[in-house]
């Protein structure tokens, strides 16, 4: 059973939305945040900014800053070399693996935009050359969307999240290894700067002894800025036509709340 903590505050049902893929990288927002976010800030980018793209879609003025060393031009090398190897071994190259080689100058033209940006750093809570602390990101900042999905380091930035709230006009947040860090999450949430609105079970990451999920994906909202029921959602999770399996062979993961 998960912690009732994490269980979601109610929401108009025609408030929520879904940007980005149905799979893994698309997550449900309260559409009331759309206009009037000014910037998302993305730490984590990898392969996939879809969220991004669409979200600018409805909101052609936002501006995107995208932290991730890892998306390098070896990263990409590595990725069309291995993809060439299973073509020349194989003799074929699915519809999926062609797009996936098309995908970095997917990447070229989507950060060429003056207002798009991917800096290459590890956010953590250091400013270097190769580092940057989520404090001087948001350094400056106003009416964002933070988005968060840096494979366990997310619990090194809670602490500055919560003291940086007023900025912050929506949380995305994935949890990684949920049992492990339970407390972490717990006092994070209990400062109440933000509210739960959404949460789904991530299926790449499996389920531990209980059957709950070692990884969750968060969507918070800040009550300062939107209002939010004082009452706890009804709705079962995941919510069809909302939430999709992250990965499509396995199946999603129910989520029981303990009272």
């Amino acid at each position: 059973m998960i912690t009732k903590i994490f269980k979601p505050y109610k929401s108009i049902k025609k408030n929520l939305v879904r940007i980005g893929p149905q799979t893994d990288g698309g997550y449900v927002i309260d559409k009331r945040v759309i206009k009037k976010t000014h910037t998302i800030i993305t730490c984590g980018l990898n392969d996939d900014w879809e969220f991004e793209r669409e979200f600018q879609k409805y909101n052609k003025n936002c501006k995107i800053i995208a932290y991730d060393h890892t998306v390098t031009k070896e990263f990409w090398k590595k990725r069309f070399k291995k993809d060439l190897i299973n073509f020349l071994k194989f003799k074929k190259l699915s519809l999926k693996k062609i797009l996936d080689i098309l995908k970095y100058f997917k990447y070229k033209n989507f950060f060429k935009n003056n207002n798009f940006h991917h800096i290459k750093k590890v956010v953590l809570n250091k400013n270097n050359s190769k580092e940057i602390s989520i404090k001087k990101i948001l350094n400056n900042q106003n009416k964002i969307i933070l988005k968060v999905d840096i494979e366990g380091d997310e619990y090194n930035l809670l602490k500055t999240i919560n003291k940086e709230f007023k900025k912050i006009n929506m949380l995305i947040i994935e949890f990684h290894k949920i049992s492990k860090n339970i407390n972490k999450i717990k006092s994070f949430l209990l400062e109440k700067k933000f509210k739960i609105i959404h949460i789904h079970g991530n299926n790449f990451g499996g389920v531990d002894k209980k059957g709950d999920p070692n990884v969750m994906e968060f969507t918070l909202i800040n009550p300062k800025k939107f209002k939010v029921s004082k009452l706890k959602s009804n709705s079962k999770y995941p919510i069809h036509g909302l939430d999709f399996r992250n990965l499509k062979r396995r199946n999603d993961i129910l989520l029981n709340f303990d009272e």
